[in-house]
This record gives structure tokens, C-alpha cells and sequence, in this order.
């Protein structure tokens, strides 16, 4: 069985308060993209887990893909096990979700597969367990976040043409969320007010900062297009009139790292292949 599983965009990011637990409180809205990550999945009767694609810099026992399978036996005592495949496109550690993306779909897939029966939201609970990110991906439209990233309420952004630019390096999260520059909001924005034009990431300066690579590619994208980031990650991203000028732009970026054209979408490519599994 073939799944996708889509980048997001985080439209915007606002930083508010350090809870008592470490997180942040945040709010941003999620967008998914037509890139994709391509998962395969193949039913076991031993009850075992088995991801058969190396990750590069991830142990086996330690990736998001194979934590969701073996979170999902576990609830379930299910006797059912899997053979999992990926062929990988996200980069890692750009902020694009690649990774909570592989989860939320894992669980979709073996919620089907080992014919399990959970609703949406008993899989976004679990989902919670493996990291912020997951319920978004597991929902599968865009969204208003709030809380960590959990709390989600639909919104409907234009499905704009975008040109990203990742730069050569990983961002670490951490080291982001961790730094006394960050900017912490006490107060909130509102969604009535959202009307697509705040588009600030509390984010980027810090990691302009942190990475020169990140701050390279800024300054190179901001030559033709207004500069964004998503996530905490590496990822530069502009909005473009249409796909021609975003090719046409990606092909200017290249000397500065990984240029790509995607089309946001308000539907996870997940579920155009998978109706009627949730």
C-alpha cells in the first residue's frame, strides 16, 4: 500500500510565553504542500515492525515512522505487523514537518491496514505523544494552530504558487526556542483578524543569526521576492503570482541551496488517495 505524505508551510509563527513544561505556546497557520514523501506499507501476521529505509543520522528504533507503528501495536495488542518503505524528498530539519508528516501518516495507514477502526481524533491524541506537528498532518487541512500546534481550527489560505529555498545546513529547534533573543509575545493575535498579510516568523531572526547559510539564502531570495520562513527550519519560501514566475525565480536560487516549486494545497495530498479511511 502507497501513501503520501506532504511538507507543510507555517504561514506565519508568533512566539508566546515558555510554559512550565519547556514548550512554547504558539499560534500559526499550517498549510500543506503538493511535496511529498512516499510511504509503503505491507502487512505482517507476526506482529513485528520492520522499517526496511535507512534515515540518514536516525537510528531505526528511533524514527517517527517506526515510534507511531510500534505506539499503535501497543494500544491496540494488535497481532498485525508491518514492512515499511520510504522514499524520501523532504529534507530533514527544515522546517517543512518531514518528519510528524511521516508519523501522521504511519498511523492513518496502519489504522486501515490492521483494520483498527480509531476516529480522527483518538489518532491525533496518539499523535500528540510523537511530536506537536502530527495532529495537523493527521486532520489533513489547514489550519489555525494554537497551543503547542495542537489546537486546530479550520482555515481556508489561498492555495498560492510558492518558490523554497533550503539552504545547506539543519536547524535545531532547540537552539532556536532556547536562545534570549527569541521574541516572546504576552499577547495573542486574533484569527478574525488573520487576513494572510501578517506573515512575520518570531523565528527568523534568530536563525538568520544562528546560521550563516540561512542568512545567505535570505538575502539572496530577497533580490526578487519577499523573504519567509517556515517552522524553525532552514526553509525560505516567497508566495509568486504563478507557477512560471516561481520556476522562473528557483532557477535564480539554485547557488544558494535546494530550490523547489510546490503549490500549497488546504487538502492533504494523504487523503486524495485514502477517502473514506477516517
Amino acid at each position: 500500500m502507497e501513501c503520501l505524505s506532504p511538507a507543510k508551510l507555517n504561514l506565519f509563527l508568533r512566539v508566546l510565553q515558555q510554559r512550565e513544561d519547556g514548550y512554547h505556546e504558539l499560534q500559526t497557520v499550517f498549510q500543506f504542500l503538493d511535496w511529498c514523501d512516499r510511504l509503503y506499507f505491507s502487512r505482517r501476521d507476526d506482529g513485528e515492525v520492520r522499517c526496511h529505509t535507512p534515515m540518514a543520522g536516525v537510528d531505526d528504533r528511533n524514527n517517527l515512522i517506526f515510534r507511531a507503528a510500534r505506539i499503535l501495536s501497543r494500544i491496540t495488542g494488535t497481532h498485525f505487523g508491518v514492512d515499511i518503505w520510504i522514499h524520501k524528498d523532504i529534507p530533514v530539519g527544515a522546517g517543512l514537518g518531514g518528519g510528524s508528516s511521516n508519523a501522521a501518516t504511519t498511523l492513518v495507514a496502519l489504522n486501515h491496514l490492521w483494520n483498527i477502526g480509531f476516529t480522527m481524533e483518538k489518532l491525533e491524541q496518539i499523535g500528540l505523544k510523537l511530536g506537536a506537528d502530527v495532529p495537523v498532518f493527521i486532520r489533513g487541512r489547514s489550519s489555525w494552530a494554537e497551543g503547542i500546534g495542537e489546537k486546530l481550527t479550520p482555515l481556508e489560505p489561498l492555495e498560492s504558487w510558492y518558490v523554497l529555498l533550503v539552504p545547506l545546513c539543519s536547524v535545531s529547534t532547540a537552539r532556536v526556542f532556547s536562545n534570549e533573543r527569541l521574541t516572546r509575545h504576552e499577547t495573542k493575535i486574533s484569527m478574525s483578524d488573520y487576513s494572510g498579510s501578517y506573515t512575520q516568523n518570531d523565528c527568523a531572526p534568530v536563525t538568520r543569526r544562528l546560521y550563516s547559510h540561512v542568512d545567505k539564502a535570505w538575502t539572496a531570495m530577497a533580490q526578487w521576492l519577499e523573504p519567509r520562513m517556515t517552522g524553525t527550519g532552514s526553509c525560505l519560501f516567497s508566495v509568486c503570482r504563478d507557477r512560471m514566475e516561481a520556476e522562473n525565480i528557483a532557477l535564480k536560487l539554485e547557488p544558494w541551496g535546494e530550490a523547489k516549486v510546490a503549490r500549497g494545497l488546504n487538502q492533504s495530498p494523504l487523503y486524495t488517495r485514502t477517502t473514506g479511511w477516517l
